[in-house]
């Protein structure tokens, strides 16, 4: 019985040190898919935040080309706005000899 009892017991603990064992190849797993995630999550991180660094430089090029280009057509429509012809002072209603806005029946040229 004593025998018995010895073996039983030392059969117990092998069985609860290979359980162990098993426990701790469990853990190590799992740490080493944790850690292969993390690292893979930050990869992925690190490329979403240079893709938005790329839309953010875009858009900025975008900015300035649209700024260089309404500062150029008002410089043009600046230069066009000088040649104009300046309407005629004291015209009384008849710029370019057309009758504008008064509508009297005496005065009233018709087109």
């Amino acid at each position: 019985e004593k025998r018995e009892r010895e073996r039983k017991l030392s059969r117990e603990m092998a069985e609860k040190a290979t359980r162990e064992l098993e426990k701790m190849q469990l853990q190590e797993k799992a740490e080493i898919r944790y850690k292969q995630w993390l690292s893979k999550k930050r990869a992925e991180e690190a490329e979403k935040k240079k893709k938005e660094k790329e839309k953010e430089k875009e858009r900025e090029a975008e900015l300035q080309e649209k700024k260089a280009r309404s500062e150029k057509i008002f410089k043009e429509w600046l230069h066009n706005a000088r040649n104009k012809p300046r309407p005629m002072l004291n015209s009384y209603s008849f710029p370019h000899g057309k009758l504008a806005g008064l509508y009297f029946h005496c005065t009233y040229v018709v087109t």
